[in-house]
C-alpha cells in the first residue's frame, strides 16, 4: 500500500471510471495504481485536454471527472480549462503533483507555489502534507466539487506521499552524511519521514458521496406560478444550469412539456426535448423576448447573450432560477428569483402551476403560432442562403448535409467561432445531453478533450466534433490520443482559412486583416500522420460521399478528420459578441 494506491481506492469508490492525465514523475504512482484497480488511465497530449475531458464526463454523467497532472508546468497548463469548468459550474477534481515536502521552496525541479494560482480558479485548493490525510482530503474534494454551485477542486499531492514508505525512507536516509552535521541531518530526515507516514496504514476509504442538489425556493415557485397564470406571451429560456444534475434530464424535459410554454434551449440543454418538439423554438429569440410579458430564465444568466438584459422587454415580468445568487441578479433584478437547482425549479413549477389542458388563455395559442411562423420563415432564409454560391463549399449547405446524416445516438461537440455559431442554427441534437460547448467563457480548444470525455462516457454514440479551422489547432493532436486508446470520433473542420468571426468586423471597421488570416492547411493529412483517417471536401458534390465514408471509417474504429474547404456568407454579419 502506498499513497498512489490510496488515491486510486478513493477514485474507484467515488464511481470514477476514467483518469485523464499527461504523465510526469510526480504522479506516476497514481497512474499505476489507478490502472491496477481497473480505472481507464487515458493519457492526452496537453494537460488542458485532460481537464476538458474530465469536465465533459461530469456534464454527461453527473460523476465528477478527474484529471491528474504533474507539478509546475503540468499544473499551469490547466488554468484555462479550470476557469472554463468553474464558469460552466462543472464538478471535477484535479490532482496536481508537487515536489517532495522537504524540498518545497528550495528550488526543486518544477516547484512553484501552486495553491495561490489554483485558489481563484477552484472552489477549494488544498495541499496534502501527510499520507494519512490523502483519503479525507480527496473525499472532501468530491463533496465540495458537487455541493451548492458545482465546480473544480484542486488537491496537491507531493511526490513523497505517493511512493512506497520503504522507498521514501531510503531516499531520505541517503541524504545524511558524515560528521555531526551529517548525523544530525540524517536524524532530521528520518524524523520527517516518520511524520509523513504516521498513521498511514490506518486509512479507511468511505462510501460514495452523494450530494443532493439545493432545493428551489418554495415561495418563489408559487409566485412564478401566479405570474404564469396571468401571462399572455410567456417565454422560457433554459440554459446549462438546468442540467447541472444530468441524471434528472428526463424529469426536467417532462416538466417543460407540462408547462406548455414556448421554450428556447441553450448550452447543455440543447436537445432536451428531442429534435422537433412543437414547444421548442430555435430562431428569433430576441424578437420573442422583446414582445414577451413574462420571461423565465432557468439556469441561464442575464449576460452578453441577452445583451445584459436589454433584449428583454423592460415591462416584462422576469423570473430567474439558478444556484448562484450573484448570477440571478446580475445586470437586471428579476421580479422573482429562486436560488437553488434550476432543473428542480422547473419540476416544482410544473407541479405548482397545474396547467389547464387548454393552456392558460386563448392568447397562448396565437403566441405559439406567431413564434412558430417566425421559425419557419428563418428556416426558409437559411435554406436560401445554403443554396447560394460560396466557393469552395457553402458552410450552410455542408451543415445541412451533416444534419441529414446524424444518427439518433450522436453527440455534438462544438469548438470554434463563426462555423460553430452557424452550426448552432442548423444542427439539432437528437436528445438530452447530446450537445457540448464551452459555456459562457467562450473558450477555444475544448474540442479534443470534450470529444474524449463524451466518447468514454457514451462509447456507443457517434461523437461528432465540429471545429473551426482556428480552434482545431489547439487540440488536433488528440487524434493521436483517440488512435492509441481505440476511441473513434468524427471531426469536421470548417476550413475557411481565417479567424472569420473576428475578421468580419475587424476588416469592415478597421480595414485590416492583420492576425485573422490562416492557410487552407491540409488538416486531413495531419490526421493521417497521427494514425487516423483523413478526408477532404473541396466541392459540393463531395459532401455526401465523404460523410458516408467518414461514418464507415468510424464504424470500423478509426478516428476521422474531415477537412471541409468552405467559403463565407453574410449569414452571421454583425454578430460579434462583446
Amino acid at each position: 500500500m502506498n499513497g498512489g494506491a490510496l488515491v486510486a481506492r478513493v477514485l474507484e469508490r467515488q464511481g470514477v471510471r476514467q483518469l485523464f492525465t499527461l504523465c510526469g514523475g510526480h504522479i506516476s504512482p497514481i497512474l499505476v495504481e489507478a490502472k491496477r484497480r481497473g480505472l481507464a488511465v487515458i493519457d492526452v497530449r496537453d494537460e488542458a485536454s485532460a481537464v476538458f475531458a474530465a469536465d465533459a464526463v461530469a456534464r454527461l454523467t453527473g460523476v465528477p471527472g478527474v484529471a491528474a497532472v504533474t507539478a509546475g508546468p503540468g499544473v499551469t497548463n490547466t488554468v484555462t480549462a479550470l476557469k472554463n469548468a468553474q464558469m460552466a459550474e462543472s464538478p471535477l477534481v484535479l490532482l496536481g503533483g508537487a515536489t517532495a515536502t522537504l524540498l518545497e521552496g528550495r528550488g526543486a525541479l518544477q516547484d512553484i507555489p501552486q495553491l495561490p494560482l489554483m485558489e481563484p480558479l477552484c472552489k477549494e485548493a488544498v495541499a496534502v502534507e501527510r499520507v494519512r490525510d490523502l483519503v479525507p482530503a480527496l473525499e472532501r474534494a468530491f463533496r465540495v466539487a458537487q455541493e451548492g454551485v458545482p465546480g473544480p477542486v484542486f488537491v496537491q499531492c507531493p511526490v513523497d506521499l505517493l511512493y512506497d514508505e520503504s522507498l521514501v525512507r531510503q531516499w531520505y536516509g541517503a541524504k545524511g552524511g558524515k560528521g555531526i552535521k551529517g548525523r544530525l541531518l540524517g536524524l532530521y530526515l528520518r524524523r520527517h519521514a516518520r511524520r509523513l507516514f504516521a498513521g498511514a496504514t490506518e486509512q479507511s476509504v468511505g462510501e460514495r458521496i452523494a450530494v443532493d442538489p439545493p432545493a428551489p425556493d418554495g415561495p418563489a415557485v408559487r409566485k412564478a406560478a401566479k405570474l404564469l397564470a396571468k401571462a399572455k406571451r410567456p417565454v422560457l429560456v433554459v440554459g446549462s444550469g438546468a442540467l447541472t444534475d444530468p441524471t434528472r434530464a428526463t424529469e426536467v424535459a417532462a416538466a417543460i412539456e407540462l408547462l406548455r410554454m414556448p421554450v428556447y434551449l441553450a448550452g447543455m440543454s440543447r436537445g432536451l426535448l428531442g429534435r422537433d418538439h412543437p414547444l421548442q423554438r430555435r430562431h428569433q429569440r430576441t424578437a420573442a423576448l422583446r414582445q414577451a410579458d413574462l420571461v423565465i430564465l432557468a439556469g441561464f444568466p442575464v449576460d452578453f447573450r441577452l445583451d445584459y438584459g436589454r433584449k428583454i422587454h423592460r415591462k416584462a415580468k422576469l423570473v430567474a432560477a439558478g444556484r448562484e445568487e450573484e448570477q440571478l441578479t446580475k445586470n437586471r433584478t428579476p421580479d422573482v428569483f429562486s436560488r437553488g437547482d434550476a432543473g428542480a425549479f422547473l419540476v416544482d413549477l410544473a407541479r405548482s402551476a397545474q396547467v389547464p389542458s387548454e393552456g392558460w388563455s386563448g392568447d397562448w395559442g396565437e403566441w405559439l403560432d406567431t413564434l412558430a411562423r417566425r421559425d419557419a420563415e428563418r428556416e426558409e432564409e437559411i435554406a436560401a442562403t445554403a443554396a447560394e454560391d460560396a466557393a469552395p463549399v457553402n458552410p450552410l449547405a455542408l451543415l445541412r448535409e451533416i444534419e441529414d446524416v446524424l444518427p439518433d445516438d450522436s453527440i455534438l461537440v462544438a469548438d470554434g467561432g463563426d462555423f460553430i455559431a452557424t452550426a448552432s442554427y442548423i444542427l439539432s441534437p437528437r436528445g438530452p445531453l447530446r450537445w457540448l460547448d464551452p459555456g459562457p467563457f467562450g473558450t477555444l480548444g475544448v474540442g479534443g478533450g470534450f470529444a474524449l470525455g463524451a466518447k468514454v462516457s457514451r462509447p456507443e454514440a457517434e461523437v461528432w466534433l465540429l471545429y473551426g479551422d482556428g480552434s482545431a489547432a489547439y487540440s488536433l493532436a488528440e487524434i493521436d490520443t483517440f488512435v492509441r486508446h481505440g476511441l473513434p470520433v468524427i471531426a469536421v473542420i470548417g476550413n475557411d482559412a481565417g479567424w472569420t468571426q473576428i475578421a468580419r468586423e475587424q476588416v469592415e471597421i478597421l480595414g485590416d486583416d492583420v492576425g485573422v488570416t490562416l492557410r487552407r492547411t491540409a488538416y486531413h493529412q495531419v490526421a493521417e500522420g497521427y494514425g487516423g483517417k483523413g478526408f477532404e471536401i473541396t466541392e459540393p458534390s463531395e459532401i455526401r460521399p465523404v460523410l458516408e465514408a467518414a461514418r464507415a471509417a468510424h464504424a470500423e474504429g478509426h478516428p476521422v478528420v474531415i477537412n471541409a474547404l468552405i467559403g463565407t456568407t453574410a449569414f452571421r454579419k454583425g454578430s460579434i459578441s462583446m
